[in-house]
């Protein structure tokens, strides 16, 4: 079928590839400069971003509040003028201040979820803005919202689904529904998303499970404008995480993808390794506390799940949460972004 471009009000991407946001340290400057640079939409996560400071434990908001800056302005000398966004979760600490900063420094682009990001029009500035939602009810309540309180609705709808990595919208029964029994079939909640994104005149992007061209055709046919992708993107060249962690991914089975209660109070999607096995023993990892999620009881919470995520990007992978979607099990190589975008043009 015929590709055609994405355009997000004057924002346009030669293909309607959006790469996702992964955190911690996964898709930062090099990734998504590179990706914008070969027509897509390239997309830093905000999640604990400044990791890499040598005084982030112990100033960790002043940290991410600057690095948030310096990697969209790394991205851009990449980009080649393409499309650069920012991924800010809701539920992240000081989530309006992580906003305006990505705003400072000219972001495109703020995909924001992980929560209803309700108040997001009124820092957002002149960067587009794109709620994540999971299902029609989210994004009626987000439009009603901002409409009424804004006067504005979404630029572009990033619809998630249940076979993404990383925390999840749903509740396990609800996943299991989805993606194990097949007593429901998520692709329903998807056209129900469209057709109201359609009455708003609002682009929409599916996530979640997307991997090759067949699925986002699959999607396109579906009405949707453009599909995002992460997952497909750790194994490239380019992408911001070590040696070691792509080659979690190569390694992996798919019977090593496993569904994982986070500490933060959200199921997330992983590789299964010597560290989930060491928490599900009951053995306690928490030193400290680095100011990420709202939700985190740092109190009883079996471990920091800024530290788990920090070890694995960097390759202490018996000591890392290896966060990945449902597909980590088909990667096989390294690839480049140039390659991976070719074959959605």
């Amino acid at each position: 079928m015929k590709i055609n471009e994405l355009k997000i009000g004057e924002l346009m991407a030669r293909i309607p590839v959006i790469q996702g946001g992964m955190g911690v340290g996964i898709s930062l400057s090099n990734l998504a400069g590179a990706v914008a640079a070969a027509g897509g939409i390239g997309v830093i996560s905000t999640a604990q971003i400044g990791y890499r400071e040598p005084d982030f434990d112990r100033h960790p908001i002043e940290c991410n509040l600057k690095a948030i800056g310096d990697e969209i302005r790394k991205a851009r000398a990449i980009a080649n003028g393409g499309v650069i966004g920012v991924n800010i979760m809701v539920a992240t600490k000081h989530y309006e201040d992580y906003v305006k900063a990505a705003v400072d420094a000219g972001v495109d682009l703020i995909i924001s979820g992980a929560g209803l990001p309700m108040t997001l029009p009124e820092v957002s500035g002149d960067a587009k803005i794109a709620p994540i939602v999971s299902s029609k009810k989210s994004l009626s309540v987000i439009a009603k919202y901002w409409k009424k309180k804004y006067d504005r609705k979404p630029d572009l709808v990033v619809i998630e689904g249940p076979l993404a990595g990383g925390h999840l919208g749903f509740h396990l029964e609800e996943i299991e529904e989805y993606t194990v029994s097949k007593t429901k079939d998520y692709d329903e909640e998807v056209r129900q998303i469209i057709a109201l994104a359609d009455e708003m005149e609002v682009p929409v992007a599916v996530a979640g499970g997307v991997y090759e061209r067949a699925d986002m055709e699959h999607y396109l046919e579906m009405g949707a404008k453009a599909v995002q992708i992460a997952t497909r993107f750790v194994t490239t060249k380019e992408c911001d995480a070590s040696e070691a962690y792509k080659q979690a991914y190569i390694n992996a089975k798919k019977e090593d993808i496993v569904l994982v209660k986070s500490p933060v109070g959200m199921p997330g999607r992983a590789i299964h390794n010597a560290f989930l096995d060491k928490v599900a023993q009951g053995e306690r990892f928490m030193r400290g506390c680095r100011q990420c999620i709202s939700t985190c009881k740092p109190e009883t919470t079996p471990y920091c799940i800024t530290e788990a995520l920090v070890n694995a990007v960097k390759g202490n992978l018996d000591e890392g949460l290896i966060f990945c979607g449902s597909n980590a099990y088909r990667a096989h190589k390294i690839e480049t972004v140039a390659d991976i975008m070719e074959e959605f043009s």
